[in-house]
């Protein structure tokens, strides 16, 4: 692909399925801030057909050190200087393809630094995302609430004004923008039969739902977590978690999310939930 020399002697590389072992080795010195990339990385085996984009190593004296996935999100991982200066020299050449920069804090800052005067502006940076877990023996500190369950097949139809309404609300832009209204459906759709997909529904309508839309090594990651605007404020999103919590550990025993600091509401239930929080993300929206 392309070869960097420092004064490591450092040679960047797209992976393949021969590099799993190395790639498996250095995701699970944090599963909990790696989770998207290794549910990329244990689906696909390093296909990069069926990963849904490319990942990129980077090797200093023999030993892989850091990756960059390069799919519809850019995420590094365990990144070092070194292999900053290179993953940014490269993006910069082939051109930004991603609508986001998402992970650590410290590799996204540095790498977005680098990326600035080429790939923006930014629609907008969050740059304090607080990644909150709780762990496989914790309790839930909450009563669930029983009516939450795994959507059913015949109900995507019903899902599906949820999933757009909460993607639009967080993110700022529909989801179906741009031609993207069957991939995204295609996405709810592959969550819901895989067991993913949690919701309350009732005479028709959405009133709490989540996902867990990553499943890494023993911990998967909840992401679209909703409750229809008019009901919030009753406690109903929080009984909902603790139920999402409990039907989550059943796929991975550690759960985790990551929320926006300024998200005080959002931090406050998760946290009478029982999570806590373990690292900080930040994201650069495009």
């Amino acid at each position: 692909m392309c070869r960097v020399t420092t004064a490591t002697a450092g040679v960047l590389r797209v992976l393949g399925p021969r590099d799993l072992a190395e790639v498996r080795a250095l995701l699970a010195r944090d599963p909990v801030s790696h989770c998207f990339v290794a549910s990329r990385v244990l689906t696909s085996g390093l296909d990069t057909w069926r990963m849904g984009g490319e990942l990129w190593g980077w090797t200093e004296d023999g030993e892989l050190t850091s990756l960059l996935y390069l799919g519809a999100n850019l995420v590094p991982v365990e990144t070092t200087p070194e292999a900053r200066r290179a993953f940014a020299d490269r993006c910069r050449r082939i051109g930004r393809r991603c609508s986001s920069i998402v992970g650590p804090y410290d590799d996204v800052a540095v790498l977005w630094s680098m990326l600035a005067d080429s790939w923006g502006p930014a629609r907008e940076i969050r740059a304090s995302q607080p990644v909150m877990v709780i762990e496989r023996d914790a309790p839930v500190l909450v009563p669930a609430d029983p009516l939450v369950r795994r959507v059913r097949e015949d109900e995507i139809d019903i899902l599906m004004p949820a999933c757009v309404a909460m993607f639009t609300e967080e993110v700022g832009v529909s989801p179906l923008a741009g031609g993207g209204a069957d991939p995204y459906r295609a996405r709810i759709a592959e969550l819901v039969r895989s067991g993913r997909a949690f919701a309350r529904i009732e005479d028709g309508r959405v009133i709490t739902k989540a996902e867990v839309g990553a499943v890494g090594d023993g911990v998967c990651q909840v992401q679209g977590v909703w409750t229809a605007p008019e009901l919030r404020g009753r406690g109903l999103g929080l009984a909902a978690m603790g139920q999402v919590v409990s039907l989550a550990r059943e796929i991975t025993p550690t759960v985790s999310l990551y929320v926006n600091d300024f998200n005080t509401v959002a931090r406050h239930v998760y946290e009478r939930v029982g999570f806590h929080q373990a690292a900080t993300f930040s994201t650069v929206l495009f």
